[in-house]
């Protein structure tokens, strides 16, 4: 590997530090943000900012004046999964409890309390009417129950002449979705000849549920599916407020794991989403708001159908919903479960996924899962590794030949026919010197998608491991009260074991690329270890803050990279190498015009052509 290919190595590695940086601005950046927003705000008087959704005044004097009320009361929807409470108040779902999770508070206290998603204190759910003579906000009216089953609740508002507002709930057992039927009978005359819709307003303050603000909060935004676009999301940092264009399939309110959403049979128009970014300190992440436009049949014959799904972000029970949503296509909730661009996602979406999946199924902890999933794509990658030390071998043991060359050719005026014969000299010797970069290009995009995909794991979710309480979040081998710059309040052990076996690596790497080097290589190689020392440090301050479980992944991977490295070394007989290479220098010796091939003979082409365009230039001067 020369020093171009150094060079490319570590811009690959600044584009991962970059892109973590870019998705997780410091504090300083968020506070700039946010008032940067808030001047914004305060400028375009943005109602669904500053009061995500607004409560109409009822009439006292329209249509069901005798249920206008401030207070309703409860009433319970269950299944195995899911415990729905019901306020009469409006109609609406005012809590969900999800079975079997739980916040990591209540885990770390070992409370037996189920997970609560959603609540009566921080959400709000409005269905308004616009009639002829009124706005009818059902927020302001207290419903009867009128029908109840094991799985279903109806809830009316009726009067004596026949007016009547229904909202049906049901639940299935062993599912999170939750379907909603609106049924208004007996109004077409109120409603306006123009009125064909139901004006939905949403909003929710999400509270934070796991151990560490900045991790969960730099994974959780309010995500929307555009019938036109397919899948977007807000900023997951600061403010947003947008208004979309064309209908709308569905409005996710999402935290890391966890996710509620509403999915529309007709997609929704005149979609207004925001995320109002929380303080640190407050025990939420982001207020969210949405307001929506839903189809409605005056005539009452048909109903307009919701369909809520309150539960985990887990990427297979997610895409298993395709086809059994309501609507005619497939929704693709799986999208709410980030795997990265493309090709990190294809990665992680046909092979770590499943892999992950199966091993958890066999009940192993999840730390010896990550170390299965981390030897086998370590396993994967062997050959070509073992090629790219082979390649850096072969360049070490021509070394003493690339000295002569150096010696024959010194100074900056020799340094194109230098390089030509240096590429003759490995082509006749049966050298490749980009051998040592195809490992790199196949192991990047494996630690960029792990990177997407264990934040994302909610099997990890409050799984312990050695000292590691829970796995998707930071462990703390030290923590004090105070926030320190850069550093936080803690210190990671897991994050301390990636970056001290990153400088190993790092070490064993940059000797293995000197004993190739000669000349002025070799002086540009003491500047750019350097440079490789540096990362682990970067890598330090960027990970302590992430889950052990990713810092964990990291640390195995160097560290077989790292024992890998060292068992080649130890195994490779240089003389016997250099043998092999003498015979294939005899085989090419009856061909003295031996060029190099492939991207060799390209690169010295390349060469050829700027050295011709070099002594145009000198035979101009001379003119």
């Amino acid at each position: 590997m020369d020093k171009n290919t150094i060079i490319g190595l570590i811009l690959i590695v600044l584009v991962l530090v970059g892109y973590s940086y870019l998705a997780s601005p410091s504090q300083e950046q968020v506070a700039t943000q946010a008032q940067q927003q808030a001047a914004t705000e305060s400028t375009q008087n943005s109602q669904l900012q500053q009061k995500p959704t607004a409560t109409l005044a009822a009439d006292t004097a329209g249509l069901f004046a005798e249920k206008i009320s401030n207070k309703g009361s409860e009433v319970i929807l269950s299944n195995d999964r899911l415990k729905l409470t019901l306020n009469t108040l409006g109609g609406i779902v005012s809590r969900v409890e999800l079975i079997g999770y739980k916040s990591y508070e209540d885990y770390q206290g070992g409370k037996k309390t189920d997970l609560v998603l959603y609540n009566e204190k921080d959400t709000k759910t409005e269905f308004v009417y616009e009639l002829k003579e009124q706005n009818l906000n059902t927020s302001s009216y207290n419903f009867d129950i009128t029908a109840k089953t094991d799985s279903s609740i109806t809830l009316s508002l009726a009067d004596s002449l026949g007016h009547q507002i229904s909202h049906t709930y049901t639940l299935r057992q062993g599912s999170y979705l939750v379907n909603l039927d609106i049924q208004a009978s007996g109004l077409q005359n109120d409603f306006s000849t123009k009125t064909k819709s139901i004006q939905f307003n949403w909003s929710d303050r999400v509270r934070q549920q796991e151990k560490g603000f900045y991790f969960e909060n730099m994974y959780s935004t309010l995500t929307y599916k555009s019938v036109e676009d397919g899948t977007e999301k807000l900023s997951e940092q600061g403010n947003e407020d947008e208004s979309v264009t064309g209908g709308v399939d569905w409005i996710a309110f999402k935290n890391q794991y966890f996710s509620s959403l509403v999915i529309a049979a007709t997609p929704m128009q005149n979609v207004r989403v925001a995320s109002k970014q929380e303080d640190e300190e407050s025990g939420y992440l982001k207020h969210y708001a949405a307001e929506a436009s839903l189809s409605l049949d005056p005539t009452g014959k048909q109903p307009t159908s919701l369909q809520y799904y309150f539960g985990p972000n887990n990427y297979l029970d997610l895409n298993a919903l395709n086809g059994k949503t309501i609507g005619e296509k497939d929704q693709d909730l799986q999208d709410l479960v980030y795997l990265g661009w493309p090709l990190f996602k294809w990665i992680n979406r046909f092979f770590t996924i499943y892999v992950f999946d199966w091993l958890t199924r066999l009940g192993l902890p999840m730390g010896i899962v990550l170390l299965i999933i981390t030897l086998l794509l370590r396993a994967i990658v062997y050959p070509t590794t073992r090629k790219s030390y082979l390649s850096s071998a072969k360049m070490r043991v021509l070394k003493p030949k690339v000295d002569e060359l150096n010696q024959k050719y010194p100074g900056q005026e020799n340094a194109m026919k230098r390089q030509q014969e240096m590429m003759t000299l490995y082509s006749q010797y049966g050298v490749s010197p980009m051998g040592g970069c195809l490992p790199m290009l196949i192991q990047m995009p494996i630690w960029i998608a792990m990177f997407n995909f264990v934040p994302n794991a909610i099997e990890l979710r409050q799984e312990s491991f050695l000292w590691a309480d829970d796995l998707s979040t930071y462990d703390s081998l030290l923590s004090w009260s105070t926030d320190l710059p850069l550093i936080g309040n803690h210190l990671s052990l897991f994050c301390l074991l990636f970056c001290g076996t990153n400088l190993i690596y790092s070490y064993m790497t940059m000797r293995q690329q000197r004993d190739t080097m000669s000349g002025e290589q070799a002086q540009q190689m003491k500047v750019m270890q350097w440079m490789m020392f540096l990362m682990p440090v970067f890598f330090f301050f960027m990970f302590n803050k992430y889950s052990s479980g990713l810092n964990y992944y990291y640390f195995i991977s160097l560290l077989c990279g790292a024992l890998s490295m060292w068992w080649l070394r130890r195994t490779t007989d240089d003389k016997k190498l250099l043998e092999k290479l003498e015979a294939n220098y005899r085989a090419n010796k009856a061909n003295p015009a031996k060029r190099p091939s492939g991207l060799a003979a390209r690169f010295a082409a390349l060469q050829e052509q700027q050295e011709e365009l070099r002594k145009k230039q000198e035979r101009f001067k001379k003119k």
